[in-house]
């Protein structure tokens, strides 16, 4: 693997490129009463817009990691802001909910495509610290988001505002991509394995294995169902902590939504944090512990015990959860080997979108016709899962590229 440091110029654009992805997350729950007035529609018809944001991101992340060697990452990325910007300003320009649903779904092709490219560009070519710390910037989009859309009707404008004002930094930031297109070429070997000889990893172009063969590996398919399950739990656990903690273990509204914001806040100082870890000990050994310490967490807020033990289990959860993301991304060159990663990638990311639409959701079928208290036992099922995927998934060497 190299040693050369990325260009700073790159790291920032890739820092602000994952906070762009978490701004409209954030934009659209303080936003919608607005939205929903003004359209005159029901307050459940925000599903049919995080429905069409879903079906785009899952599209354009999988079809990402297959194109990303024709494209290159620098256009990809380019094209994908530009996309994400004109979606945007089509939320701002939307006279009804239709139009507004049809955004939806170019903002999620926007947004997978940029997810997907930037996660299989910095595999290559960031180290574990800088993987880590660009996943806390989406955290930090998502709490961003908020209170500009807050800001803007404090002040009195329209919801259509916040929107505005995003797509125009969108725009922003896809003009820094076009312009740097030639910067975004230069990648770094992929990670090699432990115990593997000096340039065994060096990746040979995707495009010179057949897309049967990626798809004939089954670590890519014991990977994407880990970012399934991971992505399950992180979400879930956010979700429904909440209603776990008001309704099975009596905590008052405002203390438990305390609480929640510790959890999500747990998860941006864990990569912040771990990141560094993650540098100084062997990646394995910190991704390791992060899957015991999830489950370790999930039991504790499995246990009939006080609040307080719930509590400390989802803040376990979140900071052990924090660093497994982005470090699942950064090895996964050494599990199916270097020329499948790009494609392998599209594929994980597509599947953590997968995972956070359709499990958190069944879980909450699941609480809705038994018991809160099954929240706790559910986590830990995923969690020891997860370990299971990871175990299988790396018990043999990654094939020798094609």
């Amino acid at each position: 693997m190299s040693n050369a440091p990325p260009r700073a110029s790159l790291l920032l654009l890739a820092y602000l490129a994952f906070v762009s992805l978490g701004l409209p997350d954030g934009l659209i729950g303080v936003g919608w009463p607005s939205i929903r007035a003004d359209f005159g529609v029901p307050t459940e018809a925000v599903g049919l817009v995080l429905t069409a944001g879903t079906a785009g991101y899952l599209t354009s992340s999988v079809l990402a990691g297959f194109t990303l060697a024709r494209l290159g990452v620098g256009w990809l990325l380019a094209g994908s802001t530009l996309l994400a910007s004109l979606a945007l300003t089509g939320y701002t320009l939307s006279p009804g909910l239709a139009l507004l649903v049809g955004c939806a779904l170019v903002l999620g092709l926007g947004s997978g495509a940029i997810d997907s490219g930037l996660n299989a560009y910095a595999a290559g070519a960031f180290g574990p610290r800088h993987m880590n710390w660009m996943h806390a910037f989406f955290g930090l989009g998502v709490a961003l988001g908020p209170l500009i859309m807050t800001g803007a009707l404090s002040a009195g404008l329209s919801w259509r505002w916040g929107y505005g004002l995003v797509a125009a930094a969108q725009l922003a930031l896809a003009a820094a991509f076009a312009l740097t297109v030639r910067a975004w070429r230069e990648r770094a070997p992929a990670r090699e394995p432990a115990g593997s000889p000096p340039g065994s990893a060096t990746a040979a172009p995707p495009t010179a294995v057949p897309v049967r063969e990626t798809l004939r590996l089954p670590a890519v398919w014991l990977g994407a169902a880990a970012f399934v399950v991971y992505v399950a739990i992180e979400v879930a656990a956010g979700l429904w902590a909440f209603l776990l903690l008001t309704e099975g273990r009596g905590l008052g509204a405002a203390v438990a939504g305390v609480c929640v914001s510790g959890y999500w806040g747990s998860l941006f100082v864990g990569r912040v944090v771990q990141g560094v870890v993650a540098e100084r000990l062997s990646v394995a050994v910190v991704l390791w512990g992060s899957l015991v310490g999830m489950a370790a967490g999930a039991v504790l807020v499995a246990l009939p015990a006080p609040a307080w033990v719930a509590v400390t289990g989802l803040f376990v959860v979140g900071f052990a959860a924090a660093p497994v993301f982005p470090l699942l991304t950064l090895t996964t060159a050494e599990r199916v080997g270097a020329a499948h990663a790009d494609r392998t990638i599209g594929l994980q990311i597509g599947a953590a979108g997968l995972g956070a639409a359709l499990v958190p959701a069944g879980i909450g079928v699941l609480l809705g016709n038994t018991s809160v208290e099954l929240l706790g036992p559910a986590l830990v099922v995923l969690a020891v899962g997860l370990i299971a995927l990871h175990a299988a998934g790396t018990r043999r060497p990654a094939p020798a590229p094609r």
